[in-house]
């Protein structure tokens, strides 16, 4: 190691040696036999090795600059302490370490504890404090905070600091003496939560599990992520290569050499619990499926309690734990006396053998022999028995099969199905980047249209709109949405099973009062789901593409809400091709839908040109580039096409009915707005187009519909792309015009241009089409010289919220069948006329009217029945 000599640079500070004097102010020296002092402290504007070895060389100027930094101050009164307790070698990291050599780092962090716990004194700086009895005893017994700490107690590389060293003395930002560390190790404990006889005799002086260390960590961070791991190889005697940029893969590597080195199944011990704790800019955890190995060294925030068992003694407590679980709780089967007297031996065997203390790790997992109870409800999960203890005894960890290994889970409902046993498994230290969490994102801002708005989630909360659900293990979170002033409600599920996806909706048969706790709804629901999770499952449609086919295809989820007008609807796309958003809406139910079991599949347009929520293209000929993203269009045909335009669509031919921008002047909305306002696009043509020679300003593109060697192509002169605008405002506008503009299509971009014409392969003008076109719109320019705007090219799509639904042909013959039994039933009851039923055989009213037949809004006296999945209501004429 390099030291510094202090006497040569108290010396060189004073002035007494002359610029350009050769002065050898680093050493190397050997640490086991030398004699010297080191120096903990928070870095800040620091001294580097080349700046300290060159000060002499340096200009006045730039010389005076370095003397005026904290941490030259800090060097010299680190020099000055040196010199006062007798000793003539300091070591600092600023300085002491060439950091342009990657060797040389890496060899000073592998050597770096045992610096500090060869060294006589530690000089502890704490250059946030001010006063000199901080640390005392009148302090003990009041309440410190984490936020009120010196920076020192905070940070990642002082742990090791604290601990290796024999003497560590304490200074103030003026460099005077607190204390030491044996003066104030009550103090320290509570602060660090290390136990006084470690910080007085170092490691060695008690009997630590991993996991117990791990805790001492979990509250301190570090500038880059990796030190959290390198900063702790000192503190279990392990050594391996510095890797920066590896991130939270430096902690899996530290893990897996404590492993290699510890039979220790404390490393197993941390919680999937929420953090309690959370470094700024750290996301709070939720319960995860994930390798065995910890995350990060907050994992273990909650072990500072937990002791290793020798084998010996874990023999005797394991059979007491299984006792106790028998007698105390009675999921937990009850075994014979006669097989317990036989497990009891069978364990005593296997603590003797080697194989119980040995962990072998590969790329298959971490193979260790534990002992495990199989869960009732699912042959995958285990509960594993660990040899070590907290305040409450034995330690258990959920387990869960994922192939051929073994990965940690959270399972609070655990139903044992047999006796314990011993098992030999591969324990997964990896995460399959296939089988982690997903992330999904939900848009339900269309649902507050009808008054419906997010009131829960259950069993965990969102982070904003995005929920994250285990691929690898059943999961399930719940939505629950509700119109208060109509009492009516209905919750969405979102789950996995054995690894396929699913979504349901459910419904509150019985009228929500405002004053109801919604988390009692989504309890409900969430158990309703989770008891079915298998048949939804295996309920969901199969996608009619291929993902190479089609990576648009979404499916949507209908279901009636009882005794409303309303149906809550559902839509997703393909979750294996990465498409996790899921969209949740309320429309006003024709009186046609099948229940919450009926779904249906839908494309939207994959890749291109972004549309105002979910649209079928109903036909393209031509592809267009537009600001780099594909747009699908087709030829106007002699058409009026206006952006905006809607109407009736058949045979290619779109017969305009009306406009949704002046729709939004009657509406009061001004189409001018920048939320309403039409997206310019650049054009630029496809793979199989171009531009012609010399007109930089014009772009072909071809019919794809055509698969023949010659297909029809067709130049643009100054093309542009004008689209309506892919933003919430004009979902909602789309969304509103709904019910008056159902089945209807709508042209959501267009392409204007000056001129347009055929041309051939070899790219020649063929005809023009611009001549006296009288459907060409002229320009809007006062100025008669200019070209007219021609708009050849347009995409026509019908937008999901326009979809019309046909009404269900057997449900409306269910309801004339019940309409004439009813009827049958009242002419048999004379004195049910009185009541105002009116003896009637007509037939069931027509399309216009028949949602007033199931409208329970009108009815004084009504019969339910109950048909399909959800009930209605039949109103007496």
């Amino acid at each position: 190691m390099k030291l510094l000599n202090v006497e040569v640079v108290l010396e060189r500070d004073k002035g007494l040696h002359r610029a350009g004097h050769k002065v050898e102010v680093l050493k190397e020296h050997d640490d086991k036999t030398t004699s010297y002092a080191i120096v903990s402290h928070r870095w800040g504007t620091e001294v580097s090795y080349e700046e300290m070895i060159g000060l002499m060389k340096m200009a006045e100027e730039e010389r005076e600059e370095v003397k005026q930094r904290g941490g030259y101050h800090k060097i010299i009164k680190s020099c000055e302490q040196a010199v006062k307790d007798g000793y003539k070698w300091l070591w600092i990291d600023t300085c002491c370490i060439d950091k342009r050599s990657s060797s040389e780092l890496s060899e000073a962090i592998n050597s770096m504890y045992r610096w500090y716990q060869n060294a006589q004194v530690c000089y502890a700086y704490l250059h946030d404090v001010h006063e000199l009895q901080w640390l005392n005893m009148r302090n003990y017994f009041s309440p410190l905070k984490h936020t009120s700490l010196p920076e020192w107690f905070m940070r990642g590389w002082t742990l090791q600091e604290l601990i290796a060293p024999k003497q560590v003395e304490f200074f103030n930002r003026d460099w005077v003496l607190i204390g030491s560390k044996q003066r104030l190790a009550r103090v320290l404990e509570r602060v660090t939560g290390i136990p006084c006889g470690v910080l007085a005799d170092g490691l060695a002086a008690k009997r630590l599990s991993v996991a117990q260390i791990m805790s001492w960590a979990a509250r301190r961070k570090t500038t880059r992520v990796e030190d959290r791991a390198y900063s702790l190889m000192g503190l279990f005697g392990v050594n391996m290569p510095m890797l920066y940029g590896e991130g939270e893969k430096a902690f899996q590597r530290l893990q897996l050499e404590i492993i290699r080195m510890s039979s220790d199944h404390s490393i197993f011990a941390w919680s999937t619990d929420p953090r309690p704790f959370v470094f700024e800019g750290q996301s709070p955890r939720t319960p995860r499926t994930s390798s065995v190995l910890a995350e990060d060294p907050s994992d273990f925030q909650d072990c500072g309690y937990i002791r290793k068992v020798e084998p010996d003694e874990f023999g005797r407590r394991l059979a007491e734990f299984i006792e106790g679980k028998q007698r105390d709780d009675p999921r937990y089967v009850d075994i014979h006396r006669s097989n317990r007297r036989a497990h009891r031996r069978n364990f005593r065997n296997v603590m003797d053998s080697q194989q119980f203390r040995t962990f072998t790790v590969s790329n298959a997992g971490i193979q260790v022999l534990l002992c495990v109870i199989p869960s009732r409800e699912s042959p995958s999960h285990f509960k594993a028995i660990l040899a070590c203890t907290n305040d409450f005894g034995l330690v258990t960890i959920d387990l869960v099969s994922s192939g051929s290994s073994f990965s940690r889970t959270s399972n609070d409902s655990f139903f044992p199905a047999t006796y314990p046993d011993f098992r030999t498994l591969h324990l997964a230290h990896h995460q399959d980047s296939n089988e982690i969490r997903r992330e999904f994102v939900l848009d339900d801002k269309q649902a507050s249209h009808h008054g419906f708005t997010r009131q829960c989630t259950y069993p965990r909360e969102f982070t904003r709109d995005a929920v994250s659900l285990s691929s690898l293990t059943d999961d399930l979170v719940v939505i629950v949405y509700a119109n208060k002033h109509a009492r009516s409600c209905f919750a969405v599920g979102l789950g996995y099973y054995l690894g396929k996806g699913w979504v349901h909706v459910v419904y509150d048969s019985r009228c929500q009062t405002p004053e109801e706790d919604w988390t009692d709804f989504g309890r409900r629901a969430y158990d309703r789901m989770w008891k079915a999770r298998m048949k939804h499952a295996q309920s969901m449609p199969r996608h009619a593409h291929e993902p190479y086919e089609c990576h648009g295809d979404h499916f949507t989820k209908y279901a009636h809400l009882p005794r409303s007008i309303w149906a809550a609807r559902v839509v997703w796309g393909r979750w294996e091709m990465d498409n996790f958003k899921v969209t949740v809406d309320v429309e006003q139910c024709p009186g046609c839908c099948d229940g919450p079991c009926r779904w249906m599949p839908t494309l939207n347009d994959y890749g291109c040109l972004g549309m105002p929520g979910l649209m079928s293209t109903v036909s393209y000929t031509y592809p267009l580039i537009l600001d780099g993203w594909l747009a699908r269009l087709d030829k106007c045909s002699g058409q009026r096409i206006a952006l905006g335009g809607y109407g009736d669509y058949s045979n290619g031919i779109l017969v305009c009915t009306g406009n949704i921008f002046e729709d939004m002047r009657t509406l009061g909305i001004d189409p001018g707005d920048a939320a309403y306002r039409p997206m310019v696009s650049h054009v630029s043509g496809t793979i199989l187009s171009g531009r012609l020679e010399n007109e930089d300003d014009t772009h072909i593109t071809y019919d794809c519909t055509n698969h023949t060697t010659r297909p029809a192509r067709l130049a643009l002169h100054q093309p542009k792309g004008i689209s309506l605008p892919a933003n919430e405002h004009f979902v909602l506008l789309l969304k509103a015009l709904s019910t008056r503009l159902s089945g209807k299509h709508l042209v959501t971009t267009i392409i204007q241009c000056s001129d347009f014409y055929d041309v051939d392969r070899n790219s020649q003008r063929r005809n023009s089409i611009l001549g006296d076109d009288p459907d060409s719109p002229p320009d809007n320019s006062d100025q008669s010289t200019e070209a007219r705007v021609l708009t050849p090219l347009c995409t026509i799509a019908i937008p999901q919220a326009w979809k019309r639904e046909m009404l269900h042909v057997k449900r409306r013959e269910q309801f004339t069948s019940i309409r004439e039994h009813f009827y049958a039933l009242v002419n048999m009851v004379p004195s049910l006329s009185p009541l105002g039923f009116a003896c009637s055989t007509d037939p069931l009213p027509a399309a216009s009217t028949y949602r007033d037949c199931i409208r329970p809004q009108v009815c004084s006296v009504s019969q339910n029945y109950t048909t399909d999945t959800h009930p209605f209501t039949m109103v007496p004429a």
